[in-house]
């Protein structure tokens, strides 16, 4: 994927891409940026594909400083890069955070969006998880804690979340140099305190009138998006949803293949209803 960089009104948008054609947009969560969908991407057939990075996080993080990055306003920005790139129609697909934020963006412009794609995301108030609280909570006291207090934190929220150490390991490795270079404490707090869930909760009511093809993938096993939410939103979105036995939070580090199975199958759905 290549990495790329547009201003869009004052900020600084960055986002990975590869492919061509009718455009899906890949949404992380936290602590993690547009690289959690390194072993997705490749293998999403026949598009043009953006793993799209929220403003203050991962290599953006310096974005979020003094401004709005609550899920709500991460919908706002989404749909701003959208405009900005001339992209009039695009399959979204969320996981953790991004999961809440293509849900709202659906709500707010469900013309600009062909199919809805979710991965242990958070929903409804199923959210923020108490590890994430407790650390919006605490506050200044993690942003003065010794040195390697946070790479601790993150280190257990990824060995929590995913089904091997190795694939833990290689997750803090990927996502961790981004808070290392970016403010580090300060940063993952300012995220944490961002967070509230009447965002998803404001337009709960309106996920079932959504009428869009949409198809979820999630780990049964997760610690942090309990599968209940995600029958929930399958119930409330006519959409199948596929339970990963064992699987944890970070579906597309531990299994890349099945959720491009997921996306390839909703795009053929997308396809099939605008040429049918």
């Amino acid at each position: 994927m290549q990495s790329h960089t547009a201003r869009v009104h004052d900020i600084d948008m960055r986002w990975e891409e590869t492919g061509s054609g009718d455009p899906v947009i890949l949404v992380h969560g936290i602590p993690t940026c547009p690289a959690l969908w390194r072993d997705v991407a490749p293998l999403i057939e026949g598009r043009r594909v953006i793993a799209w990075e929220m403003p203050g996080y991962g290599a953006s993080i310096p974005e979020g400083r003094d401004r709005d990055i609550s899920v709500a306003k991460q919908a706002d920005y989404l749909v701003d890069f959208l405009q900005d790139q001339g992209i009039e129609r695009a399959i979204l697909a969320g996981h953790d955070l991004g999961g809440g934020v293509v849900q709202i963006a659906a709500v707010r412009h469900p013309g600009l969006v062909s199919g809805l794609f979710l991965t242990n995301a958070i929903c409804y108030d199923s959210w923020p998880v108490p590890l994430v609280k407790g650390v919006a909570m605490a506050g200044s006291i993690l942003e003065h804690a010794p040195d390697g207090s946070l790479h601790k934190l993150m280190e257990i929220m990824f060995s929590k979340g995913h089904e091997t150490e190795a694939a833990a390991k290689a997750a803090l490795e990927t996502h961790w140099p981004h808070y290392d270079k970016h403010g580090g404490a300060e940063a993952f707090v300012r995220q944490t305190q961002s967070l509230d869930n009447e965002d998803t909760k404001a337009i709960a009511d309106d996920l079932p009138r959504l009428g869009i093809p949409a198809r979820l993938a999630w780990g049964a096993d997760d610690e942090f998006q309990k599968v209940e939410y995600g029958e929930r939103l399958a119930s409330d979105l006519n959409a199948p949803l596929r339970r990963i036995e064992g699987g944890k939070h970070f579906t597309p580090e531990d299994h890349p293949r099945i959720i491009a199975e997921e996306i390839n199958t909703l795009i053929r759905t997308v396809d099939s209803k605008v040429h049918g």
